[in-house]
């Protein structure tokens, strides 16, 4: 949670008030925009198996090297794709309480970034098809978030303004309410998140659904009235 504090000195509004005592009262501005995003982050996984590790790791850099190759086909950037993780475990399995070796496992990720909204199915479907056997993660972006951001700050002030001139209606004040304090209160960048099956489709492409990205912003306002 990142807060911002700004406060509002207005001497002027003390001194031709200064026969009223002073009150002050703090209302929530709340503001939400729909977006469509801009592009998209997909992690595509390779996991071989091999009791051997050198095998594992061969059978792996093969499978992977295809993957990305078959992707750059396809006009994704090489500086698009990035290495995300890479694992190498032992397998056992426990037979009548005995630990009992089978093995490696070797898992290599790379974060791929998809520009053409419309290509996403067909990334993940060529990906599954030249190797990959897991797609662990869907993160739709936005490529400039700070402007919709800035826009729902507007909102959610001109919604605080809304709720305190309410306020101040239902008292019968005859000035409405000055702002002294503004807090900004967020959870960070917006992120629409999604999880896609590695599953092998050579005859359909993966149906993905884009939806929208909500920015949110929220207002902390105190008012003297």
């Amino acid at each position: 949670m990142k807060t911002r504090k700004v406060e509002i000195v207005d001497h002027s509004y003390s001194n031709q008030h200064s026969s009223y005592t002073k009150r002050v009262i703090t209302v929530e501005g709340n503001s939400q925009i729909e977006v469509k995003p801009d592009y998209a982050k997909i992690q595509v996984e390779v996991t071989t198996q091999s009791e051997d590790l050198s095998d594992a790791q061969r059978e792996n850099s093969l499978k992977m090297n295809q993957v990305i190759q078959s992707l750059l086909a396809l006009g994704i950037d090489r500086n698009d794709v990035q290495t995300a993780l890479f694992n190498v475990f032992p397998r056992y399995d426990y037979i009548e309480g005995k630990q009992v070796f089978r093995g490696y496992e070797v898992s290599n990720a790379i974060n791929v970034e998809v520009h053409d909204i419309d290509k996403i199915g067909i990334v993940i479907d060529t990906a599954i098809r030249n190797g990959a056997n897991r797609i662990s993660q869907l993160e739709f972006k936005l490529e400039n978030d700070s402007q919709y951001y800035q826009r729902a700050l507007q909102l959610a002030l001109q919604n605080a303004h809304e709720k305190a001139n309410a306020i101040s209606a239902a008292l019968r004040l005859s000035y409405m309410p000055i702002p002294i304090e503004i807090t900004e209160e967020t959870s960070g960048a917006p992120v629409l998140l999604k999880t896609v099956a590695g599953v092998q489709s050579n005859n359909f492409e993966t149906p993905i659904e884009q939806g929208t990205i909500k920015v949110e912003a929220t207002l902390k306002v105190k008012y003297l009235f």
